[in-house]
C-alpha cells in the first residue's frame, strides 16, 4: 500500500448512530449458502438464479461505512444450554439421514449449528457425539445390510452389495457436508479421523471383513474373471463399481482382499494354458494366442481394475507364456522357419513379445545371427555358385536385402539385430577369398551394359549396395587391386556406360577409405582426360601429316596410377609401325624426361575388310588380332608357328586371339583346319570368303576367362601383399615414434587399428616388416627385455 493511502486509524467519540439490520449480512450469507449447497446436492431446481445475483451486487455495491467502536451498551449472553441443544438438532438430523428421510431436513440449519459448535469451542462434543452416533447407528444397520447381503443368491450378491454401498455412500456424503467446517478446521488441528474416512472403516469393517462377505466376495469376483476369460459375458459396470468401493476402501483392502488372490489364481491360469498350448499349436499360432492375453489382461484393466494392477498381471502373462517357453519357441518350431518364409506379421509379434522379457531379444539374435551365417556360408563355398561371379554377388544382395526388410518391417530397425546382421556378413563374406575379386566383377558387369537406361537414382542404389558389401570385407586393397585392373579396361576400350557413375563410386569409396585409397583411380581419369588433349596436340603438329596412314589414338598412362601390366612383345603391321614412331617423336619432343612403352595387349582397331563375295564389313579387333589380320593381306594361308613367329605375340595371347576370330559362331571371319575349338600348333588358318553378317560393323570380341585362374589369383594377392608392406612399415614408424618404447603385442594391435579399413594385416606380416624396420636401424630390441622394441630417431 503506498503512502498516500495509509491513514491513521483514530478512536473517537461517538457522533451519531448509523441504523443498519444487524443481521443484514449474516442473512445474505445464509441464503447464498443455502444455494451453494443445493448446488452440490443437486437440487437446484427451485433456486432463482437471478435473486442470488441481485444479493451479490447489493453487497458488492454496498456503500463503504466507516467503522467506529461506540461504547458497549449491553452485553451478550450465551445460552448455557446451547451446545447441547445444537447437538440435539444435529443428531436428530444425522438419524433423518441415515433413515432416507431427509425431505423435510434443513442442511442450512444443520450446517449453521455445527459450523456454531465447532466456533465456540464445542467442537469435542461435536466430533464425540458423532463417532458416537454414527457407531451406534451404522452397528444397528450394517447389521440388517450384511445379512441382507449375505441373503442375495448367486450374481444378485454383488448387485446387493454394489445398491447398499450406493446408499451408505450418499448418506456419508451428506453428514461430511454438513460438517464440512469442522472437517476443514477442527479434525486437521486435532489429528482425528475425518468423518468420511470413519464412515469408509466402519464400511469395511462391518461389511467388507465380515466372515461370511470377505470370502464369498474374493470368490465372487474372482469367479467373475475366469469366466471372462473363458469367453463369458459379465456385467463390467457392476464389477467396476465393486472393484471402485475396495480401491475406495483403501489401497491395502484393494491388495489384500482381491489383487493379491487375482494375481495368484491369474498366474496358475497361465501357466496351465501355456502348457497345453504349446504342446498343440505351432509358434506363430502360439504368440497370437500369447498377444491377445496380453491385449486382453490391459482391456480388462481399464474397465475395471486399478491402473496400477496392469505391470503386475501382464508381467505375469510374460512369464508363464513367454519366459517359460522362449528357448523352446525360437528353436524348436518358431523363429528360424518364419525367416525363410518371409513372415513378417508373426516376427514383429514374436520382437514385441521377447523384448517384454529379460534376455528376449538376445536369444532372437543369436538364433538369426546363426541362421544367417550358416545361409551365408553354404552361398559362399557352393562351388556351383562360385562359377558365376556376378550372380554370386546377386544372391549376397539379395540375401542383404531380405534380411534388411525383415529388420525393417519385423524388427523396428532395432540395432541390435542391425550389428548382428552386419557382424554375420562380415563372417561369411571373408571366408571366400575371392569376394573382393567378385564384387569387381559385379561392379563391372554393372558399369559395362547392366545399367544401360537405368535413371541416376537406380545407378546410386545399384553403388550403394555395393558399398555395403565393400564394407564387409577385411582385404579391401584386393578390392581396390581388382576394382583398378577393370575400370582401367573399362576406360581404355570405351566400355564403361557412364563416366559419372564411375567417378561416384570412386567418391563413395574416398569418403570410406580415404584420399590414399582412392588417389591413383582418380589419377586414371585425369589421364584419359590429359590423353586427349595430348592428341589434339599430336594431329595438330607436324607429325600428323601422314597421307593415308592409320588414325592413331594414343592413351598416355602414367605407369604409377595403372595396374601393371607385362611388357608383351608384339610387332607392329609396317603402316602401324611408322605412325606410331611419330607420335613418340612428338610426344618425348614435347616432354623432357619420359620414357614410352607400349601396351599392345589392351589396344583395339577399326579394320575395313572384303570377304570372297566382295562382302565388306568394318572389324572392331583386338590390337593382337589387328596384327594377325593383317599377315592375311600378304598370305592366303598361315600356320600357327608361322603367326607365332611373325607377330612375336605370347603363345597363351596368341591362341586366345586365333580362337576367337575361327572358333565363335557369328565371328569366324578364319577358317582353322582341323576344326576343332582348341588352338594346336600344326594347326592351319584361312580367310573364311564365306564370311557373313547382316552387321556392318562387327565387333570381334577375344575370349578371356571373366574371373582369374588360381594362379593368376596367388599373383594378384602377393603382389597386393607387396603394395601393402610400406603402408604396414610406415604405420609401425609412426606408432613408435609417438609411443617411443612398445611391447610386440601392442605394436601389432595398434598398426591393425590403423590399418582395419585398407585391410586387415596378418600378425606373421607384421612382424616381418617390424624385423625388417630393425635391420635397417628404424627400431630396436631392448637390450633386458626383448619384447620390447624402441625406436631409434
Amino acid at each position: 500500500m503506498s503512502a498516500q493511502k495509509k491513514r491513521n486509524f483514530q478512536i473517537k467519540a461517538f457522533k451519531h448512530r448509523v441504523v443498519v439490520d444487524p443481521k443484514y449480512a449474516e442473512t445474505t450469507w445464509k441464503i447464498l449458502e443455502h444455494a451453494i449447497h443445493d448446488i452440490y446436492n443437486h437440487n437446484a431446481s427451485g433456486l432463482s438464479f437471478e435473486e442470488l445475483y441481485r444479493l451479490y451486487l447489493e453487497k458488492r455495491n454496498a456503500p463503504q461505512r466507516k467503522f467506529q467502536i461506540g461504547p458497549l451498551k449491553r452485553q451478550n449472553m450465551m445460552d448455557p444450554n446451547y451446545a447441547h441443544k445444537a447437538w440435539k438438532i444435529l443428531e436428530e438430523g444425522i438419524h433423518e439421514i441415515y433413515n432416507r428421510n431427509i425431505s423435510e431436513l434443513s442442511f442450512e440449519e444443520l450446517y449453521r449449528n455445527a459450523y456454531n459448535m465447532v466456533l465456540h469451542q464445542f467442537g469435542e462434543k461435536l466430533y464425540s457425539g458423532l463417532v458416537s452416533t454414527m457407531t451406534h447407528h451404522l452397528i444397528h444397520d450394517l447389521e440388517v445390510i450384511s445379512k441382507s447381503i449375505e441373503a442375495a443368491q448367486g450374481g444378485l450378491f454383488l448387485e446387493e452389495l454394489n445398491r447398499k454401498w450406493a446408499v451408505y455412500t450418499k448418506a456419508l456424503q451428506m453428514i461430511r457436508d454438513i460438517l464440512m467446517y469442522m472437517d476443514r478446521t477442527f479434525i486437521p488441528s486435532t489429528h482425528k479421523t475425518p468423518v468420511h474416512e470413519l464412515g469408509l472403516n466402519l464400511w469395511r469393517d462391518n461389511i467388507i471383513h465380515s466372515a461370511k462377505i470377505q470370502t464369498r466376495l474374493q470368490d465372487t469376483l474372482l469367479d467373475l474373471v475366469l469366466r471372462e476369460r473363458t469367453g463369458d459375458v459379465i456385467n463390467r459396470g457392476l464389477m467396476r463399481n465393486v472393484i471402485k468401493m475396495l480401491m475406495d476402501l483403501g489401497s491395502s483392502v484393494y491388495q489384500d482382499d482381491f489383487e493379491k488372490h487375482f494375481l495368484e489364481v491369474s498366474t496358475d491360469f497361465y501357466r496351465a494354458e501355456s502348457q497345453q498350448l504349446i504342446e498343440c499349436c505351432d509358434c506363430g499360432e502360439y504368440l497370437k494366442k500369447v498377444e491377445r492375453r496380453l491385449n486382453d489382461e490391459m482391456e480388462r484393466v481399464s474397465h475395471y481394475l486399478d491402473a496400477k494392477s496392469e505391470v503386475k498381471i501382464t508381467s505375469i502373462v510374460e512369464n508363464e507364456m513367454v519366459e517359460s517357453h522362449k528357448q523352446r519357441l525360437v528353436e524348436k518350431s518358431g523363429l528360424v522357419n518364419m525367416l525363410v518364409n518371409d513372415k513378417y506379421e508373426d516376427l514383429k509379434r514374436m520382437y514385441s513379445l521377447f523384448r517384454r522379457v529379460p534376455t528376449g531379444l538376445y536369444i532372437i539374435r543369436d538364433v538369426i545371427t546363426s541362421h544367417i551365417r550358416n545361409t551365408g556360408e553354404q552361398l559362399v563355398t557352393d562351388p556351383e555358385r562360385l562359377k558365376d561371379p556376378v550372380d554370386f554377388v546377386q544372391r549376397l544382395l539379395d540375401e542383404k536385402d531380405k534380411n534388411d526388410k525383415i529388420i525393417n518391417l519385423a524388427f523396428n530397425n532395432d540395432k541390435t539385430f542391425q550389428n548382428a546382421l552386419n557382424s554375420s556378413f562380415e563372417y561369411f563374406i571373408n571366408l571366400n577369398s575371392r569376394s573382393p575379386e567378385f564384387i569387381s566383377l559385379f561392379v563391372d558387369d554393372k558399369l559395362r551394359k547392366g545399367l544401360k537406361g537405368v535413371s541416376e537414382e537406380d545407378v546410386e542404389i545399384v553403388l550403394d549396395k555395393v558399398m555395403m558389401l565393400f564394407r564387409y570385407l577385411q582385404e579391401k586393397d584386393v578390392f581396390e587391386k581388382y576394382y583398378r585392373q577393370h575400370l582401367a579396361k573399362r576406360l581404355l576400350l570405351g566400355k564403361t556406360v557412364s563416366d559419372d557413375a564411375d567417378r561416384s563410386l570412386i567418391v563413395k569409396l574416398k569418403t570410406e577409405c580415404g584420399y590414399q585409397f582412392t588417389s591413383k583411380l582418380e589419377g586414371m581419369f585425369t589421364d584419359m582426360k590429359t590423353s586427349e588433349d595430348t592428341m589434339q596436340g599430336f594431329y595438330a603438329s607436324p607429325f600428323a601429316e601422314t597421307g593415308d596412314s592409320p588414325t592413331l589414338a594414343v592413351q598416355v598412362l602414367t605407369t604409377g596410377s595403372w595396374p601393371t601390366q607385362p611388357s608383351a612383345t608384339c610387332n607392329l603391321p609396317a603402316e602401324i609401325l611408322g605412325v606410331s614412331e611419330k607420335f613418340r617423336s612428338y610426344y618425348l619432343g614435347t616432354h623432357t624426361g619420359r620414357r614410352l612403352s607400349w601396351q599392345m595387349n589392351i589396344g583395339m582397331a577399326d579394320l575395313k575388310a572384303t570377304f570372297g563375295r566382295g562382302e565388306k564389313h568394318e572389324l572392331n579387333v583386338s590390337t593382337h588380332q589387328m596384327c594377325v589380320l593383317m599377315l592375311f593381306n600378304n598370305a592366303d594361308r598361315l600356320t600357327y608357328k608361322e603367326t607365332e613367329q611373325a607377330t612375336e605375340i605370347p603363345a597363351s595371347d596368341l591362341k586366345r586371339c586365333l580362337q576367337s576370330m575361327a572358333c565363335v559362331k557369328g565371328k569366324n571371319i578364319l577358317r582353322k583346319e582341323p576344326m576343332s575349338k582348341d588352338i594346336a600348333e600344326d594347326d592351319a588358318f584361312f580367310v573364311n570368303d564365306k564370311f557373313s553378317s547382316k552387321f556392318y560393323k562387327v565387333k570381334i570380341g577375344t575370349v578371356v576367362a571373366q574371373r582369374e585362374s588360381e594362379a593368376e589369383n596367388q599373383e594378384t594377392r602377393q603382389r597386393v601383399e607387396e603394395d601393402g608392406k610400406p603402408q604396414i612399415e610406415a604405420a609401425i614408424v609412426r606408432i613408435m615414434k609417438s609411443r617411443r618404447v612398445l611391447d610386440h603385442n601392442n605394436i601389432v594391435a595398434e598398426v591393425t587399428k590403423q590399418l582395419q579399413s585398407r585391410f586387415l594385416p596378418s600378425p606373421v606380416l607384421i612382424k616381418k616388416r617390424i624385423e625388417s624396420l630393425i635391420e635397417r636401424e628404424f627400431l630396436e630390441r631392448d637390450k633386458v627385455d626383448r619384447r620390447l622394441y624402441r625406436y631409434l630417431a
